[in-house]
């Protein structure tokens, strides 16, 4: 950072705030700590648009909860880390703030903002100086930060950033569901303004099945053991099916890893996962005996549909 530059709130200060108020998303997805995010590539191109801009650039994502408002910032995040981003996003550093932390240890609102506060400052201060990268603060639930938003410890939040939005000095990616962003943001028309709305789908079926495909390899290598195709498409059909108020991908992610977890449990390492263990776990999620999860005539539709699927190359792209 260049010397010519005084802040009020100095580097070692904000680096402070960072580490313990902060997890830097970029940082880790350098560092691999990632798996890889597949479907989103409309999403995160549409939210680089927002954040190259002038004027608006500030995003909230918008979408169910499970749906993957926060994987989808990670894969902005490993693409600043591959260096896959045009120039003036070069280099950013993609940090979650999270207020719960930040929150931990106050008694009062007004200690609460003393941590909040010099961290908004910090990063504005530092946003025209030409040799900085640039700074994106990911806020998740971002509804509670509005003084509407009863219950919530973070309320009023949202008059401390107010300020530093309207003069465009902080990047800030939000994400909540459309129905909070209606109830508690869209009815204060400055901060309604100030985010560009960048909505997520819930994934189909074969979208679904993609997502586990790529994420398989980790999820294998963690737990020792190989899960098949068509036990991939089992689990999106099932949760699908039988856990209709949970949305994909997350039901059907949650649901390979602890299909694995119980077949390694039960029978060790070295093997593939068995179709026993995937209804158990779907039994136990939805109170359904694992027995009358097993259909034959489906396990041979599932197979077909697979091989047609790997058959013909099928692969998903947005």
């Amino acid at each position: 950072m260049s010397e010519n530059w005084k802040y009020v709130v100095t580097n070692e200060e904000l680096e402070d705030l960072f580490m313990n108020y902060c997890v830097d998303f970029t940082q880790l997805a350098k560092e691999g700590r990632y798996g890889p995010i597949t479907g989103r590539d409309k999403e995160v191109d549409e939210t680089i648009l927002i954040l190259l801009q002038k004027g608006r650039k500030n995003a909230v994502l918008l979408a169910p909860a499970g749906v993957g408002k926060t994987a989808m910032v990670i894969a902005l995040a490993q693409k600043i880390a591959d260096d896959d981003v045009p120039e003036y996003l070069r280099d950013a550093r993609l940090l979650e703030v999270e207020l719960a932390r930040m929150a931990a240890g106050t008694s009062s609102a007004a200690e609460f903002q003393e941590r909040f506060i010099p961290l908004c400052k910090g990063v504005a201060e530092r946003y025209h100086n030409p040799d900085n990268p640039r700074t994106i603060l990911f806020i998740d639930e971002i509804h509670q930060i509005m003084p509407n938003c009863e219950g919530s410890s973070y309320k009023g939040l949202s008059d401390v950033m107010k300020p530093y939005l309207t003069a465009g000095d902080l990047m800030v990616i939000g994400a909540t569901t459309l129905d909070e962003f209606r109830m508690y943001v869209a009815t204060d028309p400055a901060m309604d303004r100030r985010f560009q709305k960048v909505f997520l789908k819930t994934p189909d079926t074969i979208e679904t099945y993609n997502i586990l495909k790529s994420l398989r390899p980790g999820f294998e290598k963690h737990h020792g053991v190989t899960m098949s195709n068509n036990s991939l498409m089992l689990i999106v059909q099932l949760t699908d099916e039988h856990m209709r108020k949970r949305n994909q991908p997350d039901k059907s992610i949650i649901t390979m890893d602890s299909s694995m977890a119980y077949h390694v449990k039960q029978n060790g390492t070295n093997q593939e996962v068995s179709l026993e263990s995937i209804y158990y776990m779907v039994g136990r999620e939805t109170g359904l005996n694992k027995a009358a999860l097993h259909d034959d005539k489906k396990v041979r539709r599932i197979i077909e549909e697979v091989t047609k699927l790997e058959g013909l190359g099928y692969v998903y792209s947005v």
